[in-house]
């Protein structure tokens, strides 16, 4: 399942002139935590943060962001070990925490309009801390240095492809996990996986399975419902629902109980593989949350919470807009909603946002999932014509983002 663009939309960005590193200076030294944490967030924040690339991906200013949708709390995205191996902490696989400061420049401005942060580790693409450092002592340990140079009070374990696929990771992941939570009494810890229709797929199971072995509980379970051929919000709450199924059989709770262990991550906007996730959809996944009394309810991300140019963003993904008719913050206000708080009333957009995809006019043959493809053979899929870049079975365009087989040649 393609998540997040780390690298994928990232790269993605840069290649197109998009992508803006900001030089935020200031608040942290390597020889201590960048700021003191906030006072006065609730964990009902931690639980409504959406996810901002800090670095990457045209970082809009998070103050800005705070005071148009009175949001107080940003889910800052990645922890990743180094790209070149390693059991330290960097974000995005490039930058050591131990000696940055732009993030702790962030960090410091946001908790200034007295807001705070979480850290997200993992997620789509990079080298993880769990594949590297070994053991779940030492993955505990590169995570304990991000947790004290911010001085965090909540951190995600974004725990997706490939890693997932990877036993010994997960094992590191959630160990790592259960010694924080029991060396750090109070943090907030959320675990987020893929979703599949039924829920979450195999590997998600395992992994919860995992956590069940070790004993480890987190604040919440997240499933992301998109880049699974999911088709609005119907889909995403069928999801939730059979997701919600999972947690009882796995932990042995009744329905109210695992709602209250369950969140959702959702994708505002296009997602990678072409599904339209409007306003709507996410006025519909926050009634089912909201009624269901779940624990969680987050996006990808505040970088695309804004209106492409054009609106349509000519039928494709990208990192730093959403691809759909939208006013400036519309999804990232559903969090502060959530979260308990009524954003500031804003001029709504003057498009109207599309209720449904336009149907496809490919004319090149559809992608078979049966059949054997060579480099430079050509297809189409949900939309879009797909050209192999060497061969390949089974493997679906769109799924793998710029990392896979399939190059996207764009909108049929």
């Amino acid at each position: 399942m393609v998540r997040r663009f780390v690298p994928v939309l990232a790269a993605a960005a840069a290649s197109a002139g998009l992508l803006s590193m900001f030089a935020l200076t200031g608040g942290a030294t390597a020889a201590g935590p960048a700021t003191s944490p906030a006072a006065g967030i609730g964990s009902n924040w931690y639980a409504a943060a959406p996810y901002l690339m800090p670095l990457d991906n045209d970082p809009p200013d998070a103050g800005a962001v705070m005071d148009a949708t009175g949001l107080k709390a940003f889910q800052l995205a990645f922890i990743l070990a180094p790209n070149g191996g390693g059991c330290t902490p960097t974000w995005d696989g490039t930058k050591p925490t131990a000696t940055d400061t732009a993030v702790a420049g962030v960090i410091a401005a946001i908790r200034a309009k007295g807001g705070d942060v979480s850290a997200s580790a993992g997620g789509y693409g990079g080298t993880k801390l769990g594949q590297t450092c070994g053991t779940p002592e030492a993955t505990a340990a590169a995570y304990q240095q991000v947790i004290d140079k911010y001085s965090l009070k909540a951190l995600d374990f974004d725990l997706e492809e490939p890693e997932y696929e990877n036993a010994a990771a997960i094992r590191n992941e959630i160990g790592a996990a259960r010694i924080i939570q029991q060396r750090n009494p109070g943090i907030y810890l959320s675990v987020t996986t893929a979703a599949t229709a039924d829920g979450t797929g195999w590997f998600g199971k395992q992994m919860l399975n995992e956590a069940k072995a070790q004993g480890f509980i987190p604040d919440n379970f997240s499933i992301m419902p998109f880049d699974g051929g999911f088709n609005g919000a119907a889909a995403q709450t069928s999801a939730l629902t059979n997701f919600n199924t999972i947690l009882r059989n796995t932990f042995g709770w009744d329905a109210a109980t695992a709602y209250a262990h369950e969140g959702v991550s959702q994708m505002n906007g296009r997602s990678d593989t072409g599904e339209y996730f409007l306003q709507a959809d996410f006025q519909a996944v926050y009634d089912y949350a909201v009624a269901h009394h779940m624990a969680r309810f987050t996006n990808w991300s505040v970088n695309r919470d804004r209106q492409c140019t054009p609106p349509d963003n000519n039928g494709k993904t990208s990192g730093v807009c959403s691809s759909v008719p939208q006013g400036a913050w519309d999804f990232t206000k559903f969090s502060v909603r959530f979260a308990g708080a009524t954003p500031p009333t804003t001029t709504p957009p003057t498009t109207t946002p599309p209720t449904t995809v336009p149907p496809s006019t490919c004319t090149t043959t559809a992608w078979d999932r049966a059949a054997i493809y060579v480099a430079n053979n050509t297809v189409s899929h949900k939309g879009h014509s797909w050209k192999a870049k060497w061969w390949t079975q089974g493997e679906e365009p769109g799924t793998t983002g710029q990392w896979g087989v399939w190059q996207d040649l764009g909108a049929c």
